[in-house]
């Protein structure tokens, strides 16, 4: 791996790598070299980092890469970035809703005919919610349809937990990208249509309680494919009698891909 001093800062050319990915800390402290985890790939395409750090990797049509997905842009926008930015053929193996935050895989190229394998890994998500809330989107950017002033206690909430680990039936938020009748539910749901979400079976493999300080609480939760944190928090609240919404969501892990591996976009996008 030749590394060479130019006037903005350093450049690496990387020619034996295929998950474009990194460690942020890394960039920060200037460690090009040891800290930095790619894969093969075949034309060059340069990546700006922090602190003037610059890499020329090697880009071809068939890459994974980490993405640590900002608040604000959906999961098809940042596509369209890396397209655009790229030049390149991308698609992600899982979306996560506009305001949440963290590790979205984006393929490119041959390796988009591989989504399925994505969507199907178990998830690891850490989630931000309030109790005595309820909206018609499970979190706090929907419309409020009732309150609670009802106090709830660590405890209560933890023994409510209890019935949401293991194998659930979960119904879906009506204000989300799964299909009804070949239309993104959300859609329906903005015109104010009724949607019937049917309920499916998901897997809770650990569910943590973080931090409680009522009405707010933290948790983190490893689950199967298809799972809904919105709906579980929904549940939650339904469960306690109190209602509950999401106010922040952050994935960290899809499989063995964790988001400390991934890149800001604005650090792959000149």
């Amino acid at each position: 791996m030749p590394l060479e001093r130019r006037d903005e800062g350093y450049a690496l050319e990387v020619t034996d790598c295929s998950i474009i990915c990194g460690n942020s800390y890394a960039h920060r402290r200037g460690y090009p070299v040891t800290h930095l985890k790619l894969l093969p790939v075949a034309s060059p395409v340069r990546f700006r980092f922090g602190f003037g750090l610059y890499f020329s990797e090697m880009v071809n049509q068939e890459n994974i890469i980490l993405i640590d997905k900002p608040a604000g842009l959906t999961s098809f926008q940042v596509v369209e970035k890396i397209k655009k930015g790229l030049g390149v053929k991308a698609g992600h193996t899982g979306t996560l809703d506009p305001s949440a935050t963290g590790l979205l895989i984006i393929l490119t190229g041959k390796r988009t005919k591989e989504a399925a394998a994505f969507l199907h890994m178990d998830k690891t998500y850490e989630v931000k919610a309030i109790l005595g809330i309820e909206t018609d989107s499970f979190d706090s950017e929907g419309k409020i349809l009732a309150r609670c002033g009802s106090n709830v206690s660590r405890q209560e909430l933890e023994t409510a937990l209890n019935d949401f680990r293991g194998k659930i039936w979960q119904v879906p938020p009506s204000f989300s990208a799964k299909k009804i009748a070949g239309r993104k539910a959300y859609h329906l749901a903005r015109k104010g249509i009724q949607v019937d979400m049917p309920p499916r079976e998901v897997t809770t493999y650990s569910l943590e309680l973080k931090d409680f300080c009522f009405p707010f609480f933290t948790l983190t939760c490893e689950v199967s494919s298809g799972f809904y944190v919105r709906s579980l928090i929904h549940d939650i609240g339904k469960k306690l009698a109190t209602g509950a919404c999401v106010q922040e969501v952050r994935r960290t892990h899809i499989g063995q891909y964790r988001v400390e591996q991934a890149l800001k976009l604005e650090d792959i996008l000149l």
